[in-house]
């Protein structure tokens, strides 16, 4: 049997680097609506992050494929992992706070593990990993309120996409394991940034026409969006993966979110109703089960 992965000191660094980069880009998205449409924000956000990516793949000496399979999955990862969730995000948070926003994201996390077992032989819905799903369910329905459907209005619609865009992460997982395997983990983000930077850009000309130049406090939180938020912490989240594994590097899904409501909080002085933090509460403890260390600490304390 395989040792457990356990976190280094460097690990526990890498993962609170990428939960402050990933919890930033909440508050960052709130500031650059202020002057630039959804769309544009998304388009620009994959733009930048591609061209740091390419340039990083360059200095590393590796190259894109060529062939048109591999291509046509960096297109559905594009569209799965990138176009859709920055664009529903990004839209939603016209109307919702971004520390909520980033609390319903939090949820990705549980729709994964359901997606999983309908993809793959290996990772089955066991009863344990049933029960987190169905907690951290629970904490979701708690966050948007269980009056959402019956006084449906721009806000709830917007927390509707808010899990739709955590849907559509989700199912970007089985697509990258298919996708990703024999290519360097860089290349795959930077094929998927490639695609899907074609197809926000033409969406973005579609809905919004030309772009109009944001002012220096927009530019800042698109560059934001583009350079730490999504290629750097793409970078570190995959050296993460390769020496912590896919379960520990999910822990960062736990830390995202209080630092999104706190920098929400500072920045743009939201507050949040006391059911976000119940129900965050309850997508945690959801996770923690999913994770199942915690609970292997009691079974191995009870005496024989």
């Amino acid at each position: 049997m395989n040792p457990q992965r356990s976190l280094s000191a460097r690990a526990w660094i890498d993962l609170l680097t990428i939960a402050l980069l990933w919890g930033g880009s909440f508050a960052a998205i709130s500031v650059a609506l202020d002057g630039t449409g959804p769309h544009w924000i998304v388009a620009w956000r994959c733009l930048g992050a591609f061209a740091i990516l390419m340039l990083y793949i360059r200095l590393r000496g590796l190259s894109l494929p060529r062939d048109g399979r591999t291509w046509g999955g960096f297109l559905a990862l594009g569209i799965f992992n990138n176009a859709v969730p920055f664009t529903l995000i990004t839209w939603a948070e016209i109307t919702v706070p971004s520390g909520l926003a980033s609390i319903i994201n939090a949820s990705t996390a549980i729709f994964g593990v359901v997606i999983a077992a309908l993809v793959f032989a290996d990772e089955r819905l066991t009863p344990r990993r049933l029960a987190g799903v169905l907690v951290g369910f629970a904490g979701v329905v708690i966050v948007i309120g269980p009056s959402l459907l019956g006084d449906l209005d721009l806000t709830s619609l917007s927390q509707l996409a808010l899990v739709a865009a955590a849907l559509s992460y989700a199912a970007s997982g089985p697509i990258g394991r298919r996708v990703g395997r024999g290519l360097a983990a860089p290349v795959v983000a930077a094929g998927m940034l490639g695609c899907s930077t074609v197809v926000t850009i033409l969406v973005a000309l579609m809905t919004e026409g030309a772009p109009s130049m944001p002012d220096a406090t927009g530019m800042a939180a698109i560059a934001y969006l583009a350079v730490p938020s999504t290629a750097v912490a793409y970078l570190i989240y995959y050296r993460l993966m390769a020496v912590a594994g896919a379960g520990n590097a999910s822990l960062v899904t736990l830390l995202v979110a209080p630092i999104a409501v706190l920098l929400g909080a500072l920045m743009l002085n939201e507050v949040l109703p006391l059911r976000a933090f119940a129900g965050f509460a309850a997508i945690g403890v959801g996770l923690l089960i999913l994770d199942g260390r915690i609970l292997s600490l009691f079974t191995r304390s009870r005496p024989a």
